[in-house]
């Protein structure tokens, strides 16, 4: 039965990543002239050819995807995406300048021309993909579960456990499907559920791989199980308009290159991410 399950949740979850990659070559392939008109206004790639040096924004406060170090140095897969493209556009990792951003800012930041690209924990959507365009993904994101209780090891382990969610996410549906049986409990922050999980309250807090592969790196009681439930393409923002044409194939061609090496997958390993 056991080998039955694990079949079934292989087949599942390269079903989850086949549709995403479809759904994301579907929905963020073209550029209508409605969206043209939505362009932003960051520079152009011979601007930024011709200035030296290339404004990202990335965040500073998620690990493992970009924070800072002991030393306040900034760190993480983002991080290293966003020095390898400066060497692609530029020939040096020193030609980037990493501009921090809240979540809020993270669109804005392209489309006031406050950066010329954002690497930044953004997942690709069709509803965010009428105001900037998406670089093909770099990384998966997804929904998983954190437990310290060693007794939770499958999602089937979790029939009438509690499982924190965040009130009003996504994650709310997922569990509902691979694990109707557990009770959900609700929680307004990442710091709520783990008070919960600290006191008992809850058995285990379902919500984004990358964040939670932070949690699990600073409170190291913790772990993922290792089923993910959905699948969500991480991207970098990038202006629209024809103009802005051969800097977006620049930074498409060149994450495909490091896909294709398995660099990016080195990279995601070697931060600990799922």
């Amino acid at each position: 039965m056991d080998n039955g399950c694990n079949t079934w949740k292989a087949a599942c979850s390269l079903h989850l990543l086949i549709s995403a990659a479809i759904f994301f070559l579907l929905t963020f392939s073209f550029v209508t002239l409605a969206d043209t008109q939505l362009s932003a206004s960051a520079a152009q790639m011979f601007e930024i050819q011709q200035r030296g040096y290339i404004n990202i924004a990335v965040k500073d406060n998620l690990r493992p995807l970009g924070f800072r170090d002991a030393n306040g140095n900034l760190q993480g897969l983002e991080i290293d995406l966003a020095k390898a493209l400066g060497v692609e556009l530029l020939g040096k990792a020193d030609a980037v300048k990493l501009q921090p951003v809240a979540n809020r800012d993270r669109l804005s930041a392209v489309l006031d021309h406050k950066v010329d690209l954002a690497i930044a924990r953004v997942t690709a959507t069709a509803s965010r993909s009428r105001l900037v365009s998406f670089s093909v993904p770099y990384y998966f994101d997804g929904t998983v579960l954190v437990t310290k209780d060693t007794s939770l090891q499958r999602l089937k382990d979790l029939a009438k456990r509690k499982v924190a969610v965040l009130n009003g996410s996504s994650t709310i549906a997922d569990v509902r499907y691979y694990a109707p049986n557990a009770e959900l409990v609700g929680v307004n922050s990442y710091q709520e559920a783990f008070m919960l999980l600290e006191n008992n309250a809850a058995d285990a807090f379902a919500a984004d791989a990358s964040p939670l592969s932070g949690w699990v790196q600073q409170y190291p009681q913790y772990r993922l199980l290792p089923t993910k439930l959905s699948t969500q393409p991480l991207s970098v923002v990038m202006p629209k308009g024809l103009q802005y044409d051969p800097l977006r194939r620049r930074v498409n061609e060149a994450i495909a290159r490091y896909i294709n090496s398995g660099w990016l997958k080195q990279r995601a390993i070697y931060w600990g991410l799922p």
